[in-house]
């Protein structure tokens, strides 16, 4: 056997007759939290380039895939085979400048062809845009800064800007990023963050509300547009 066939046999034990009391408790939503925490653990590890932890922390990622596959083989919905035969297909289907005869040279020309068999492909049970929307339904649980680069990505590709005094947003912008390197980037975040904090602002909350009204300001000018 594989290593991911004696992990996937260790936690069908857990959850079977017999197994870990905690465990067979569970369901997708009461350990839903533990996916958040592995995942940000794993990117400490990568933030730190600690490869030895972060093969621990993978592992402990695989494991929340193993977990809800599993419970959802329990419940007659889908396997784990199932979930790696999806992915695999999507990567496959998306790559046909690899696995197919479509000639690419660079990854710009790569990540508007990705964006082109996205859009094309019918996602079932997937989150719709709202009818007339320009962008596309993005998880609630979204970090708002993930969130707002998401939104800002979009217009970019779309080539729109904010209906409100786009040319001195544009310029604000540009004169923002002009010399911005990461260092400098995140030191300005943290400076925002803390003045946040001593104005008792909710950072996340405040940046989500703009960003959905930025959204809801481009959309509202591309409906009244001829």
């Amino acid at each position: 056997m594989s290593a991911i066939d004696d992990l996937k046999s260790t936690m069908a034990r857990l959850r079977g007759p017999g197994g870990c009391p905690w465990d067979r408790e569970q369901d997708h939503r009461s350990i839903a939290y533990c996916l958040i925490e592995e995942c940000a653990e794993l990117l400490d590890t990568i933030d730190r380039q600690d490869m030895e932890h972060m093969r621990e922390e993978l592992g402990d990622v695989l494991l929340q895939v193993v977990f809800h596959s599993r419970m959802a083989e329990e419940a007659g919905h889908f396997d784990f085979e199932a979930v790696a035969a999806e992915i695999n297909e999507k990567l496959v289907r998306r790559h046909p400048h690899v696995f197919g005869d479509t000639d690419l040279k660079d990854s710009a020309a790569v990540l508007a062809q990705w964006d082109k068999i996205k859009a094309g492909e019918k996602k079932a049970g997937a989150p719709r845009p709202e009818k007339g929307s320009l962008f596309k339904e993005r998880p609630r649980s979204l970090p708002a800064l993930l969130y707002a680069a998401n939104v800002v990505k979009e217009m970019d590709k779309q080539g729109v800007s904010w209906p409100a005094e786009p040319a001195v947003q544009g310029e604000r912008i540009d004169a923002l990023g002009a010399d911005l390197g990461e260092e400098t980037a995140g030191a300005r975040l943290f400076e925002l963050a803390a003045a946040c904090r001593r104005r008792g602002i909710d950072p996340e909350s405040a940046l989500r509300r703009y960003a959905g009204r930025v959204v809801n300001g481009v959309d509202a000018e591309a409906v009244s547009s001829p």
